[in-house]
This record gives structure tokens, sequence and C-alpha cells, in this order.
């Protein structure tokens, strides 16, 4: 009996409490996120969503309804609470306040009503305090600003920010997913508009709710939402060779099979999910998606991978105490001479150029990393960690080399992987006049931020010997990424003697066939390439399937390449790209299915009007689509591909559009 008195008296604290001036902090200190009891829930949430004093703002509500779409409203209201087994009488009640509510709401906000938004099914478990209309609809009010991002529809910046969640701690599933072009939208758009009001049990929503607005973090849904896929990850592997249909509604409908009694422990699963994540992307995004201005953040929908602020990086060094504290193994992939002008002590070295240069060296390079990485965490080492965080320079023109260098984990599977904000530039800035202090090996005549000209005026400067534990591991490593080739081919020469000026097309732009006698280009230079701007958009439900060795065996073939696809964000594709006599081709091999292949790629080859390799990477071609505009090129589209015999493709492909110009000739 004394056990039970205890274990009620956090009860009797709460009442107590709620008689005094008490705060969130203070309810979850004497809660720690259980169920509510019936009678105290209402002013607990108040408290919570910090309404309680908070006046009648239906007073302002003029009493007509005349929303352009009001009849739609009113149906939906009707329609939800015939649902629900009131009395005739109640039922009426019920759909006047809804109705009321809504349509206030959509006025004072100046929004429009919307079918299956999840606003009604909201405001059911409100319902269910028996409390006036006018806080109902302050409650109302409070959780659509507070709980449910702004950027909450289809393609919305907090689905994108889901999916990042999901490839950081299961990238197996999210690559399931990806393969099966699932995104969150399409299953968890209304977990996030009604907070699981609209998929979950009434009472689960209520005891999920309890624990939510005790936690007062906004950002908890994310990791609910993540929780909701990942336990159920089995099933949906299993589910490969159903429809994308079939398994979106699989994941649309996995909460409701979530029991009142599971609440507490989903929702503790859920923070210690949220205690092994990074927090400084949510630090940084969480203005935007909760102020109205969610998608004029960042392009989140274009990101690689979860980013990760200077000063978390910095800060979590010293975090050793807690266990479940995220730590960061530091992956540093600037080039060499870069990273021997200064680097943090705690950095292992991957220099990104050994991906193209030498691939068995990287591939060395990768299990020393790994190895370094388990030892550290073994020793309890300041520089271990179970979270790998990348860094680049922060100059785009050389971090496109690091993400490739992170595609190709998250191409493994690698679970916690992370991008630092900024990069090496970011790093400087933050220590700012502690430089030297803090960078080991740091020296201003070389640094890309001292002395951003440097690389122009000191390429004979040889850079010193790293002294650091990972640089000593690495060293051995990075002999041979000092060559560089520098051989310059012209297969097809510019006809005009100044320089070619690219743009890319614009809507205005009208791309017909392209002009007589205009040959493209072949270069190699270390110009960018500006493709940031240039998307493949693929269409879904039109995805050619072939056997290989078949399609290799066509008499239209001149030639083929095994290659890799090298997609923006640089993952990579092992393909094969076929030369016909008019037409470029690859074909993406399916790695769940041998000798089968997806056509990726179908050019006229009319349509190349330059084609531009690198002097550090001759290897890494670039396929540039458009029209010649008198002196410039209006560049439609690019494909990029990993040629092990670069100079024969190259060549290949060169002689034929020279044979298709002679023969419009």
């Amino acid at each position: 009996m004394a056990s039970i008195d205890d274990d009620n008296g956090w009860v009797a604290d709460l009442e107590n409490a709620l008689l005094e001036e008490c705060s969130v902090s203070d309810i979850y200190c004497i809660c720690k996120g259980k169920p509510l009891p019936d009678n105290l829930r209402s002013e607990v949430w108040q408290i919570c969503l910090d309404v309680r004093d908070k006046g009648n703002q239906l007073d302002h509500f003029n009493e007509i309804y005349d929303l352009p779409n009001q009849s739609v409203l009113r149906e939906d209201c009707t329609a939800f609470v015939s649902k629900l087994g009131n009395d005739e009488d109640d039922k009426l009640s019920v759909v006047s306040d809804l109705e009321s509510i809504l349509t206030f709401y959509c006025k004072s906000r100046n929004l429009n009503y919307e079918k299956n938004n999840g606003w009604i099914e909201l405001l059911l478990p409100l319902l269910t305090l028996k409390v006036p209309r006018s806080t109902t609809y302050n409650l109302f009010e409070a959780i659509r600003d507070t709980y449910v991002p702004q950027s909450c529809h289809t393609d919305g910046n907090a689905f994108h920010i889901l999916r990042l969640l999901l490839l950081y701690h299961d990238p197996e599933l999210c690559s399931f997913l990806d393969t099966k072009r699932i995104t969150p939208d399409r299953y968890c758009l209304s977990w996030f508009q009604s907070l699981f009001a609209a998929t979950c049990s009434l009472q689960v929503v209520i005891n999920m709710w309890d624990y939510y607005f005790q936690q007062s973090d906004p950002f908890f849904i994310f990791f609910l939402s993540l929780i909701m896929v990942i336990n159920a990850r089995e099933q949906i592997i299993s589910m490969k060779s159903e429809s994308r249909e079939v398994i979106v509604s699989n994941l649309a409908n996995m909460p409701c099979a979530l029991e009142a009694e599971d609440v507490g422990d989903f929702c503790s699963l859920a923070q210690y999910y949220a205690m092994k994540t990074p927090v400084s992307f949510r630090t940084d995004l969480m203005q935007n998606l909760y102020n109205g201005k969610g998608e004029e953040s960042a392009l989140v929908s274009q990101a690689l991978c979860l980013p990760v602020s200077v000063s978390e990086l910095v800060e979590n060094r010293n975090e050793t105490g807690n266990i479940d504290a995220v730590r960061f193994f530091l992956v540093d992939c600037r080039p060499v001479e870069q990273y021997n002008a200064g680097h943090l002590p705690t950095a292992f070295h991957l220099d990104c150029n050994l991906m193209l240069q030498e691939p068995s060296a990287f591939g060395t390079a990768v299990q020393g990393l790994l190895s370094a990485q388990k030892q550290a965490l073994a020793h309890n080492s300041n520089a271990g960690g179970e979270h790998l965080c990348f860094l680049g320079s922060g100059r785009n023109e050389e971090d496109q080399y690091t993400h490739m260098v992170v595609a190709s984990f998250l191409q493994k599977h690698t679970q916690y992987v992370s991008l630092l904000t900024g990069g090496y530039i970011a790093i400087h800035n933050y220590f700012s006049d502690n430089v030297n202090e803090y960078l080991q090996e740091h020296n201003p005549r070389a640094c890309i931020v001292c002395a951003p000209h440097f690389h122009e005026v000191a390429q004979g400067v040889k850079s010193g010997q790293s002294t650091d534990l990972f640089g000593k591991i690495s060293a051995a490593m990075k002999s041979k990424s000092a060559e560089v080739k520098e051989k310059l081919i012209d297969y097809i020469v510019n006809p005009n003697s100044s320089p070619v000026q690219e743009r890319h097309v614009s809507s205005n732009d009208k791309i017909g066939k392209r002009y007589r006698n205009v040959a493209p280009v072949f270069s190699i230079s270390d110009d960018q390439d500006h493709v940031t701007n240039v998307e493949n958009v693929e269409d879904e439900d039109s995805r050619e399937l072939v056997q290989i060795q078949a399609w290799l065996k066509n008499p239209d073939v001149i030639e083929h390449f095994p290659c890799q696809e090298v997609k923006l964000n640089g993952f990579m594709y092992k393909s094969h790209l076929i030369v016909t006599n008019s037409e470029l081709i690859v074909l993406r091999e399916m790695v769940e299915r041998r000798g089968i292949a997806e056509v990726i790629v179908k050019r006229p080859l009319s349509a190349i009007v330059k084609i531009t390799a690198r002097k550090r990477h001759p290897e890494l071609i670039t396929f540039k689509y458009g029209v010649p505009d008198g002196e410039n090129l209006i560049i439609s589209d690019m494909d990029r591909f990993l040629i092990p015999n670069a100079d024969k493709a190259t060549k290949v492909v060169s002689e034929q559009i020279l044979k298709q110009l002679k023969i419009k000739e």
C-alpha cells in the first residue's frame, strides 16, 4: 500500500504546484512525462502551451461564415463529428464549435481551409478537455504555431529534414526507401499536420501529447516519426517486391498499431535518438521551420547529409562524461597541402584526391580510418567518437570531392555520417585570433584563409611533415596523391578564337536544334563546372530495365566503357557508357538484380556542346548539353562520369560527333 501511495505522490505534488505559479520545467520535473490525471490535464496543457492567461480571442469573431469554401468546411466538421457517437444535440454543439473555431482561425490568419489538412483531427483531443470554446481555440492556435512546422506540406523542408535524420540513424533503410522513390511526405504528412491525431487512437494521442507538451520541444515530432519508421524497418525491407503504393500505405498506417500503454516506451526511445543526434542543425533550422518562413531556409532537399556546426564540433570534444552524448570522429578530407598548412589535432586526414587518383590507396586509407576510430574509442580519447564528421575546405570548387568521399560512406550504409558546415574556413573563423593555439601546424603563408592566393605563388614550397597521430597513420597512404597529370587534350576545338562563355538555360530560352557547323569543345581545366543549378529530373513511372549483355551485343554499339555515374550530391553508381552512331547511352547496374541495368541516360550526340575534365582528375568527365547562343553556350543539362579509360572514351565520342556534323553537311 505504501508503494502505491509513493507512486501516486507525484499527483499531489502536481496539484500543489498548479495552485502556485509553476512553469513547464516544474511540471516536467514532477510528472517526468507520465500520462496526466484527466482532471488536471486541461490546466497543465494550458501552462505548457502558455495560454493560461490568454483572453477570449473569439470575442473578435463577427459570426459571419463566408469563407470561399465554407460549405466544404461545414461538411467536413459534420462528417467528422458523426463518427464520434455523441447524442444528436451534442453533435450540433460540437459541429458549431468546430466550425466557429476554424472559420475564425482562417479569417484571423488569412488562410484558406483545405480538406485533409489535419486541423479537425488536431481539435479532437482538445474537445475531450471540455473547456470553454475560447480556451479550445487558444490551445489549437498554440499547437499550430508551436508544434506544427510551417513547411508541413508536400515536398516541404520538414520532410527533407526527416529524411536526413533517417539517413543519419538508419542509412540502409533510407537507401531502400530512396530506391523505391518513397519520400517521407508520402507517408507521414498527416502525422505532422495532426501530431498523430489523424492516425492514432484517441487515448494514444492524449498520452503522447501529455509527454510531448511536458517536453516543450517542438522538434520532438521528428524523432517520434523517426522511431515510428525505424521500429518497422524489418517489415518495410521485407516488402522489397511490393509496389510503392503498398509500401506507402503500410508506412502511413504504422501509428495505428500503437497502444496506449506503449506510449511511454515509444516516447523514451524517441528521446534517446534525439540525444544521439547532433543538435546544431535543429538550432539553425528551428526558426525557419516554425516562424512561417520555412521555405526561405537553406535548400535542405539538396543536403548530402546532416550538417554540423563548428561550435558543436569543438564543444563536444570535451564531452567524455555522458556516454549518450554525441562525440565526433573528425575526418579531414582536404588535399594534403591544405591539411599540412593547419588542422585540428584530433582530425584524421583522408585525402579526397586519393578516391579518384588512387582508388586502392583510398580503400586502404578508409580501413586505416576505421581502425583509428576503433582504437580512439577503446582508449576513450578526445579524438574518439562513433559519429563521423567530414570536413572540407569550405570552398565549393574543392568540396565537391569531399562530397564524393562522404557519398561513398553513405552508399556503404555507414551510420552517423555528418558534414561540417563551412569546412576549414568556418573552423579558422571560429578560433579567429587564437587560431595558432588551436590549429596544429598552422602555416599562415600556406593557409587558404590567411593566404588565399598562396597556392598560385608558392606551389614550390615543400609542406612540412605531419606530426600528429592520425597524420602519421594516413601519411603512408597519400604518397602518390601529389602526382598530377597535366595533359591538355583537344580532340575537338572551338572555331572561335575567344573563349566560350557558358550560361545555364532559363525559362525564357527556346532550346532547338544545334546550329550547323558549330563544334563542341573538349578540354581539361580546373574551372568549375557549375553543376549545382542543373538537375536531372527522373520520371518515376517510366523506368526502362534491360539485360546488360544483350545491349552490349547490339550491332549499333560502337564502343562501351565501364564507369561510375557521378550524381550532383556525390553519389556514384556502377554503370556502362555506351556510344552508338547517334546516341550516348548510360546503363546503371541494378544492385539487387545481377546482369540487369536501368537506362538512365539516352542523349543524341548532336546535343553535346562541351566535354570537360579536370587537370587533377582527368578520369572525371562531364558531358554538357545545350545549344550555342552567339559566342556563348546555353547549357541545359549535364552528365558526369568517372571513366577509367577516359582518354579513349572522349576520343570515341568526339569522333562520332564529328561524323554526325559531316553527315548533316
